[in-house]
Formats: C-alpha cells, structure tokens, sequence
C-alpha cells in the first residue's frame, strides 16, 4: 500500500522560494523543470519511504526520526508518520544544513 506524501507549510514555501530564484536568475523554463523533478522526486516517496538516510546533521543530535533524500543539490527532509510521509524542508545541500535544520525542525 502506498503512502501519502505531504509538504509541511515550510516545504511548501521551500519549493517557491527554490522556483522563484531560479526564473529569476535563470529562465522560467529551468525552474518548471527543477519544480517538476522536485515534485517527482518528492511523490515516489510514496513507495520505499524508508530508503532515504537519516541527515548526518540531526544523527549528531540523535535525533533519527528524519530521513532524508536527495536531488541534487537539493535535500528533501522527512519524516514517516504511520502511513503518511510529511516533508518538512527542501533545501540546497551546499547551504549551511545544521542551521537551516535547527531553525525548521527543532524551533518551531
């Protein structure tokens, strides 16, 4: 049986944020494309969810209930909750991850 994946609020506002920086520095053609693998990507976690590892990030703070998987650059950050997979951050992997996970999921 399938699994529904969810965006957070957050995730949600993540993917605008990742569409609108890249029509704006590149072209309206790129970032419907980038939206489309994001939205791919994010969408076969409804098979397998518990193939993505957990972020080395949040292993050094024990926290394991967050996986995550990887479209490079980007890093979608999840968790499963029974039969739902929610995201809770899409983020470039070059950016500083420790802060950007800290903020998102352990201070809000």
């Amino acid at each position: 049986m399938a699994f529904a994946v969810l965006l957070t609020e957050g995730a949600e506002r993540d993917l605008e944020d990742i569409y609108r920086y890249i029509a704006a520095s590149d072209s309206v053609g790129d970032a419907d494309r980038v939206l489309d693998a994001l939205e791919t990507a994010a969408l076969s976690l409804s098979e397998l969810p518990e193939r993505g590892n957990v972020p080395k990030e949040l292993r050094s703070l024990g926290l394991r209930e967050y996986r995550e998987l990887h479209w490079k650059p980007y890093r979608l950050i999840y968790r499963i909750d029974d039969r739902r997979v929610i995201i809770h951050c899409i983020a470039d992997g070059r950016r500083d991850m420790q802060t950007v996970l800290q903020r998102r999921l352990l201070l809000d």
